[in-house]
C-alpha cells in the first residue's frame, strides 16, 4: 500500500473491495461442512483484519467505529471517522451460495456522511459515492415494493405494506436492501426493529448521493457517530414515495 493523502470515496471503494475479495476467498478455502456460525466467525474476523490494517496505514489520524472492534470513545472527538461493517449479512454469508451479503465502509466528517461504498463481492457490484449514475426511475404501474428481510419481515413493515398496499420483496442484508433501492428493484426500504450505525451508513451515504431519500421513520434526520450507535429506525426510498412512506407510517404510529 502507498501512503498519501487518499481520494475519500477511491478509499472507501478500494477498501470495501479489498474486504470482500478477502471473504470470498475465505468462503472458497471454508469447506462445505463448516459449521455456519464458524464461517461467520471467520468471516468477520478476516474482513476486520483487512479492513482495520488499510486503515491504519492509509488513514491513520482518522477515527473508526465497527461491528468487529471495541467502541473507542475518541472518536467522539475526532473530525473524521470511518463507520465500517465488515461483513453486513453473516447468515447469508454463511447459507452458500447466497450472494445477498456485503460490505460496508463509511466516512463520517464533522456531522456528514461524506463517502461511502457498499460492496456485494458474491454478485461482483459496487456502489460508491464517486461512481454516482442517475436513478433508473420506474412509473408506478403497480404496487409499491417494499424490501425486507427473508426470514424475520419486521411487523411494522408488514402492517406499513397492508396500510398501502404494497408488496413486500424478500432479501438479505441490510446493505442488499437499501441498494436494491438505488438499482429500482426495489421502491423503499424501512426497518424499525433496530440496527447500529455500520449497518446503515455505508448504504445512506450511497443512497444520498443518488438523491434517494433517507431519514428516520419519523421523517427526522439520520444522526451518526452518536456517543451509542444504536439506530432505532430507517427509511430509504425514492423520493417520489417518501411523503406516502411517511404519511404511512404517522398514521400506523398514531393508531398505535
Amino acid at each position: 500500500m502507498t501512503s498519501g493523502p487518499p481520494d475519500d470515496h477511491g478509499l472507501a471503494r478500494t477498501l470495501a473491495v479489498r474486504a470482500g475479495e478477502r471473504l470470498l476467498e475465505v468462503r472458497a478455502a471454508s469447506p462445505p461442512s463448516m459449521p455456519g456460525d464458524r464461517l461467520k466467525s471467520i468471516g468477520d474476523a478476516a474482513a476486520q483484519e483487512v479492513l482495520s490494517i488499510a486503515l491504519r496505514a492509509l488513514a491513520p489520524d482518522d477515527a473508526v467505529l465497527s461491528e468487529e472492534a471495541p467502541d473507542d470513545h475518541a472518536r467522539l472527538r475526532s473530525d473524521r471517522v470511518w463507520i465500517i461493517d465488515p461483513l453486513d449479512g453473516t447468515r447469508e454469508f454463511s447459507e452458500r451460495p447466497r450472494d445477498d451479503w456485503a460490505v460496508h465502509v463509511a466516512l463520517w466528517e464533522r456531522g456528514h456522511l461524506v463517502a461511502g461504498a457498499v460492496a456485494l463481492p458474491a454478485r461482483g457490484q459496487v456502489f460508491s459515492t464517486g461512481e454516482v449514475g442517475a436513478l433508473p426511475g420506474r412509473p408506478r404501474s403497480g404496487p409499491l415494493r417494499l424490501a425486507v428481510s427473508r426470514s424475520r419481515p419486521p411487523a411494522l413493515v408488514t402492517a406499513l405494506a397492508e396500510r398501502l398496499g404494497a408488496a413486500l420483496v424478500p432479501m438479505g442484508s441490510a446493505g442488499v436492501k437499501a441498494m436494491a433501492v438505488v438499482e429500482g428493484t426495489a421502491d423503499a426500504y424501512v426497518h424499525a426493529g433496530g440496527q447500529y450505525e455500520w449497518d446503515s451508513a455505508a448504504p445512506v451515504a450511497v443512497a444520498q448521493a443518488y438523491g434517494l431519500h433517507c431519514s428516520r421513520v419519523d421523517g427526522s434526520p439520520l444522526v451518526y457517530n452518536s456517543e451509542s450507535p444504536w439506530m432505532p429506525d430507517l427509511v430509504v426510498c425514492s423520493p417520489e414515495v417518501a411523503d406516502e412512506l411517511l404519511n404511512g407510517l404517522a398514521a400506523l404510529k398514531i393508531g398505535g
